[in-house]
C-alpha cells in the first residue's frame, strides 16, 4: 500500500500566489476587476457601472470627462436657487442691522449729495458750502452707496410701506430669482443682479433731487423682471402669462412715480434688459462667454462714466470734500 502523498512546498506557494487583493486595501482578498482599469477591487471600492463595476478613481475620472449640462445662455445648470436664497439672507441681515443701528441707513443709503451742518442736521447741497459744513453722498466720494443702498430698506414705521417694503421686495426676488437663476446659471445671475442694482442707483443719481435718500432692492427686482421677459422670448415660452406679468410690472413702474423711486425702477429695468439681451443672443461658440463678459463690462463702464460725469456736474468739476 502506497503512502499518501503530501502537497509539495512548490504547489503551496503556487496556491498562495494566486490570491488577489484589492489595489486600495492590500489585506482584503478580491476577485472582481474594475471594468475600466482592470485592477482588483473589494466591495468597499466597487461602484456599479453600466457594465460590471468600476473603482473609485475611474468613477471620478469618468465624471470629469462627462460634459456639464448648460443653460440656454451657456451657464452651468443650477438645480436650486442658491444665490437667490443668499441674496434674500443678506437683505434680511442688513435690515436687522439698520433696525438695531439706524445710523447705518444714513451712512449707506443712496444719496447724491447733501450737506451736514455743525448741528448735525441735513441741508441742501451747494458746491461752495461754508467750511463748517461738510458734504455727504456720492459727491463726497461715497461711491459704495450706489451698491449698498440696494440691500437696505425702509424702517418698519417709516415711509409709505414701512415693513411691507422689504417683505414685498423679498417676495418678488424669490418669485423671479427661482426662475431666472436656473436659466442663467449662478455667475451670470450674480452679475445681472449687481449691475441692475447699480443701474437703478445711477438713474437715481441722474434724475432724483440731490438730497433725497433712497433704499431698496427694487432696482434689482425690476432687472430680474426684464430678464424673465427676455429669457422667456428666447426659449419660445408661452408669452401670455409673461406679458401679463410685464404689464403689471410696467403699471407698478408708473404708479411708483408717486409712491417710491421710479427712477431706480426704470434704471434697473433697462440695465437688466440690456445685460440679459447680451446673455441670450450672444452667438454660440467659443467666443460666447467673451462676448457676454464684454457686454457686462461695457454696461458697467457706461454706468460708471455717467455717474462720474454727473458728480462732476454737481461739484463744478471736482469731488466735494
Amino acid at each position: 500500500m502506497e503512502p499518501e502523498s503530501t502537497p509539495s512546498t512548490e504547489s503551496t506557494e503556487s496556491t498562495e500566489s494566486t490570491v488577489t487583493t484589492c489595489y486600495r486595501h492590500p489585506k482584503v482578498e478580491s476577485h472582481v476587476r474594475c471594468t475600466r482599469c482592470d485592477r482588483y477591487i473589494c466591495p468597499d471600492c466597487m461602484r456599479e457601472a453600466s457594465v460590471g463595476h468600476q473603482c473609485v478613481e475611474c468613477v471620478k475620472e469618468g465624471a470629469r470627462s462627462v460634459r456639464q449640462a448648460r443653460t440656454v445662455v451657456g451657464g452651468r445648470m443650477a438645480a436650486t436657487p442658491l444665490v437667490t436664497s443668499v441674496l434674500i439672507g443678506l437683505n434680511v441681515l442688513a435690515y436687522l442691522a439698520e433696525v438695531v443701528r439706524p445710523e447705518i441707513l444714513d451712512r449707506f443709503a443712496m444719496v447724491s449729495a447733501r450737506l451736514v451742518g455743525p448741528d448735525g442736521g441735513y441741508y441742501v447741497y451747494e458746491p461752495g458750502h461754508p467750511s463748517d459744513f461738510h458734504a455727504e453722498g456720492v459727491v463726497a466720494g461715497q461711491w459704495e452707496r450706489l451698491l449698498t443702498s440696494g440691500f437696505l430698506h425702509l424702517p418698519p414705521t417709516e415711509g409709505t410701506f414701512g415693513l411691507l417694503h422689504i417683505v414685498m421686495n423679498m417676495f418678488s426676488l424669490w418669485q423671479l430669482g427661482r426662475i431666472v437663476e436656473p436659466m442663467l446659471g449662478r455667475v451670470r445671475y450674480i452679475a445681472l443682479y449687481l449691475l441692475a442694482t447699480l443701474g437703478g442707483s445711477v438713474f437715481e443719481l441722474l434724475l432724483t433731487d440731490v438730497n433725497v435718500e433712497s433704499v431698496g432692492a427694487s432696482g434689482a427686482v425690476f432687472g430680474l423682471g426684464a430678464a424673465y421677459y427676455v429669457l422667456a422670448r428666447r426659449v419660445g415660452a408661452d408669452m401670455r402669462g409673461v406679458n401679463r406679468f410685464m404689464a403689471f410690472l410696467l403699471l407698478w413702474l408708473l404708479l411708483s412715480a408717486g409712491l417710491t423711486s421710479w427712477q431706480g425702477h426704470l434704471g434697473g429695468l433697462l440695465t437688466g434688459a440690456a445685460v440679459t439681451l447680451a446673455y441670450a443672443y450672444a452667438p454660440r461658440g467659443p467666443r460666447r462667454v467673451l462676448i457676454q463678459v464684454a457686454a457686462c463690462v461695457s454696461v458697467f463702464v457706461l454706468l460708471a462714466v455717467v455717474a462720474v460725469a454727473r458728480v462732476s456736474e454737481l461739484t463744478g468739476g471736482g469731488v466735494a470734500q
